[in-house]
């Protein structure tokens, strides 16, 4: 299986002010998008692929999530923002999901896989094909994908709500394959490309954002 990546149609945006690159757009957990300078605008808004959110879920990391059910929820959000006064304003804080099915099997997410740095097989095996892998940073439960085992999932998403211990508990799983969490060989989550860091998120850092005039 080859899983190609995206790139976002933001050149249009190049010279409007925001900070949006290469990445998508910046914007903050209200869907209100930044401008180059890092400071949030009032009444621009982005939803969907292109826009990077911070979540406090996962250490307010800005997420972009490439799925048509984030679009939707987060695009209720942006609406209800949009049409409504600050106090009233709300942040989109679903947790990321997923599905997709390849090979005859049935793939489903939820949480953020990449946001870790150990994983196990709490449920299932590799060899039968039907399996839960729980994903876990810091001793803490963020991510979990099922193959042809989804409604397990319901539970683990109640788990990444709520912050619990990873790896889970014994009660969680059933024929573990291997009990013992491994290394989940994704980058690790505290370089600053992964930090909630407009520069290298959204407006490119080496555009130059001010002139300076020689002295008269």
């Amino acid at each position: 299986m080859v899983a190609l990546g995206a790139v976002r149609n933001t050149e249009w945006l190049a010279e409007s002010g925001l900070a949006a690159g290469p990445r998508g757009v910046t914007c903050d957990a209200g869907c209100r998008a930044f401008d180059m300078y890092g400071i949030v605008t009032d009444d621009i808004f982005a939803a969907g692929d292109v826009a990077r959110f911070p979540h406090p879920l996962f250490e307010y990391q800005l997420l972009s999530l490439e799925h048509w059910g984030n679009a939707v929820a987060q695009a209720e959000v942006a609406a209800h923002n949009m049409v409504n006064p600050g106090p009233r304003r709300r942040p989109h804080l679903t947790v990321p999901a997923f599905w997709s099915s390849q090979f005859g099997l049935n793939i489903k997410s939820v949480g953020v896989p990449t946001f870790s740095d150990q994983v196990v097989i709490a449920q299932g095996s590799l060899k039968d094909a039907r399996l839960v892998a729980v994903y876990g940073y810091r001793g803490r439960v963020t991510a979990a994908v099922s193959v042809n085992q989804a409604r397990s999932l319901e539970y683990y998403q109640r788990l990444i709500e709520t912050a619990a211990p990873f790896p889970p508990a014994p009660g969680a799983a059933d024929q573990i394959e291997s009990p013992d969490p491994v290394p989940s060989d994704v980058p690790d989550p505290k370089l600053l490309s992964h930090g909630p860091t407009v520069a290298l998120t959204g407006h490119l850092p080496d555009r130059r954002l001010t002139v300076v005039q020689p002295g008269r």
